[in-house]
């Protein structure tokens, strides 16, 4: 029932904490309208939230919750009555999925395998906007880009609120084979008020590492198949662009016109089959803005197209070896995984009509193009041999003419008990790059690619030890030279580093403060020759308390290269100086009201200025605020302030600024207002070996109107325009802009 948990005496002790819950099965039928008057209610089974883990310990909850649980056929149905003794505190907001995170939630997390590895999350706030997500064990992560169909609705009563779900049983995958379904199961209520309440059915020990493994379990589901489910989703998209060099240019049109394709398909009752033809895989809602200023790697940006996202958690080590945002216009892709009791896979391959991918170094790291269509290719497998073993294997690989790189490795988790654990992931790489790649980069990369051949290593290893007050570990990742994984992030080679680490918590009772934690870590970076290339210890003490708040105290000494003065010489000691830094900041967190959260992020001390080469100062204050004046109605205002001083003056002073207001019509609909502003001063005379503009400023705006029946059927119209300067005054030209609109829609066959 419980999953590694090799000590005996905590297996006891944890076992006692997990209630079986029986699911009744019903022939009746139910209508998802938050009224709980359907007759098939009477007979479900009744569960109560009495259990308040956080941050109380396993104390009882300060409100009541009752949740009650029934099956048909093919459908698993949940209801929740959340009482309030206050209940026009209640926080309800109308909010795009997976936006609802800070309102009042009710939800249930499934087990399907009963394995304590993956457990799929569906949670739901009063008016019933939807939050999914799949939590993984093994890698620590929660993933809320998985959208699967499932409906719900929610209800504000004169004593609090009750929400119904309906949970198809298509959206999982478990063993059919089986006559009586058991999966773990937590029912969960979060009650934000003073501080964040976590309530549940289940304890959880903090002495123990794990927390999927300590849920209570499920039993019915007789004889439930899985679904085959067919669905087709057809897309069409619509784009007008222009664009022109300058004001006074000429502008320029294009017109595209693309219909695309999704299928997806359940060939056996634990095997997912997606296919995608002549997608349209543009971005619909702008990243988050980044601000690319005395940088030396390259900028992350995360993946959000549905496609890449479908079972993306099948392809996850500890190391990222898949990115699928490299893949950057695929023209067509498939993707076939699933899981049978303790052996999992995936399989991706797509045409991608780009290629880009990450050249990577120890001091920089560049983005590549190659400007030709590669085939693109990942393979997955993971083995739960024990509750305490899970072994895996991976391979990648791009092609693509005269180029190619190949990735294949083993990974795997050992749980000594229930409190420590060792990981580990030993890859090997095989690249060929194209003659003229080294001619179209510069510096550190031009150096690295003049070998067309190159064959390497990658290996990260992690022992810790977890338990309710205090926690250890230690790191060791070594990257050879020619170690590349193109369809991966992995951005620096030939180094190796240690890292040494710990901390405490204290759980202070009667307190404004319910968490207090003190932490720590020392790490040391060298080269494959033994050259350091960083020294680094750094402290954080941290609390969270009343007002939702968490406020912390952090600092880092350092010793770290600068930029190579001679760039195709790869050696470090007299190329590359090194530099002392010390600096240290506060992160301060908090809600002083319920529709207002604030968040200010102060850091001040030594950098370096990779433009010269030189020591700096830098001071940077990075504040938040989202604000919810009506509860349709939220803005949002994220806003980077950095300064950079020299010898001599003021080398820069950046500003980033990501603004956000949305106009939710309902639980379907919204429109949005998304602004990028980025404005960069440089005073030119501070820059000895390059010149610059004195201004960089940039300006993006995109207003979109969306209307989603669920994840893949939507309509999407938009406007979107970019206004750049020249460089040398303040004004703003409005050089791109296009309108564009896309409709998609699941057929479920």
């Amino acid at each position: 029932m419980l999953k590694r948990l090799a000590a005996l005496t905590t297996l006891i002790s944890c076992t006692q904490f997990a209630h079986a819950i029986t699911l009744p099965t019903t022939s009746g039928s139910i209508t998802i309208d938050a009224n709980l008057d359907d007759a098939p209610w009477k007979q479900a089974t009744q569960v109560e939230l009495t259990i308040e883990t956080r941050p109380g310990e396993n104390t009882p909850a300060p409100v009541a919750t009752t949740a009650w649980l029934i099956a048909d056929d093919d459908t698993l149905y949940v209801a929740f009555h959340a009482k309030d003794p206050n209940p026009s505190e209640i926080r309800a907001n109308l909010s795009d999925r997976d936006r609802a995170w800070g309102d009042d939630l009710v939800g249930i997390k499934l087990d399907t395998w009963n394995q304590g590895r993956l457990a799929y999350q569906f949670f739901i706030n009063p008016l019933g906007v939807q939050e999914d997500s799949i939590e993984n064990e093994l890698t620590g992560q929660e993933s809320d880009a998985w959208d699967g169909i499932w409906h719900s609705a929610g209800r504000l009563t004169g004593d609090g609120y009750i929400v119904e779900i309906a949970l198809p049983l298509r959206l999982f995958n478990f063993d059919d084979s089986l006559q009586v379904q058991t999966w773990g199961v937590e029912l969960v209520r979060f009650w934000p008020r003073d501080k964040t309440y976590r309530l549940s059915n289940t304890q959880l020990d903090r002495n123990v590492a794990c927390t999927l493994c300590q849920m209570s379990e499920l039993t019915g589901l007789s004889e439930a198949k899985t679904s085959r489910q067919l669905q087709i989703t057809p897309s069409l998209t619509l784009r007008q662009s222009e664009e022109r060099s300058s004001e006074s240019s000429p502008w320029v049109s294009s017109d595209d016109l693309d219909f695309g394709g999704d299928l997806r398909w359940n060939l056996t009752p634990d095997t997912l089959l997606n296919l995608t033809l002549n997608p349209d895989f543009s971005q619909v809602e702008a990243d988050a803005g980044q601000l690319d200023v005395n940088t030396t790697f390259a900028l992350f940006f995360p993946e959000k197209r549905p496609f890449y996202l479908d079972n993306a958690d099948q392809f996850e080590t500890y190391s990222n070896l898949v990115h699928t945002r490299n893949l950057a216009e695929p023209e067509y892709g498939a993707k076939l995984t699933g899981a049978r009791g303790d052996h999992s896979f995936g399989l991706l391959q797509t045409r991608d009509e780009k290629t880009n991918f990450l050249l990577p170094g120890n001091l920089s790291s560049d983005i590549a193009s190659l400007g030709l269509a590669s085939d693109n290719l990942a393979l997955r497998y993971r083995y739960n041999h024990s509750d305490s073993l899970s072994l895996g294997a991976i391979a990648t690989g791009r092609e693509a003419d005269d180029y190619h790189n190949y990735t294949y490795g083993l990974d795997g988790r050992f749980d000594f008990n229930s409190q420590t654990y060792v990981e580990w992931l030993l890859v090997g790489s095989d690249t060929q790059y194209p003659e003229d790649l080294a001619d179209q980069t510069d510096g550190e990369q031009a150096t690295r690619t003049r070998q067309l051949e190159q064959n390497g290593t990658h290996f990260l290893g992690e022992l810790k030890h977890e338990t309710r007050n205090w926690d250890a570990y230690a790191i060791y990742r070594y990257t050879d030279e020619e170690f590349r994984a193109d369809l991966g992030f992995i951005e620096s080679v030939d180094s190796a580093k240690t890292i040494l680490g710990g901390g405490y918590n204290w759980y202070p009772s009667d307190s404004f403060f319910t968490k207090v934690r003190l932490n720590g870590d020392v790490d040391e970076t060298k080269n494959n020759d033994g050259e350091r290339l960083e020294r680094e210890a750094e402290f954080r003490f941290g609390a969270e308390g009343g007002y939702q708040s968490y406020l912390a105290l952090w600092g880092v000494t350092r010793e770290r290269r600068g930029r190579r003065e001679r760039p195709e010489d790869l050696v470090l000691d007299g190329n590359a100086p090194m530099f002392d830094e010390t600096f240290g900041g506060l992160n301060i967190e908090f809600k002083p009201l319920s529709n207002l959260e604030l968040e200010f992020h102060p850091l001040y001390g030594d950098d370096i200025d990779f433009a010269n080469n030189q020591p700096a100062t830098r001071t940077q204050l990075s504040s938040y605020l989202k604000w919810q004046p009506l509860s349709h109605i939220v803005l949002e205002v994220d806003h980077l302030w950095r300064e950079l001083k020299v010898d001599g003056g003021t080398l820069f002073t950046a500003n980033l600024t990501d603004l956000r207001l949305n106009w939710q019509f309902s639980v379907r609909s919204f429109l949005r207002l998304s602004t990028i502003f980025r404005d960069i001063d440089r005073d030119p005379s501070l820059y000895e070996s390059h010149e610059v503009d004195p201004t960089t400023r940039a300006l993006s705006t995109e207003l979109l109107y969306a209307y989603k029946v669920n994840p893949q059927t939507v309509f999407y119209a938009g406007y979107a325009d970019g206004r750049f300067n020249d460089g040398f005054d303040n004004g703003l030209e409005q050089l791109e802009r296009s309108v564009f609109a896309k409709f998609s829609y699941a057929w479920l066959l």
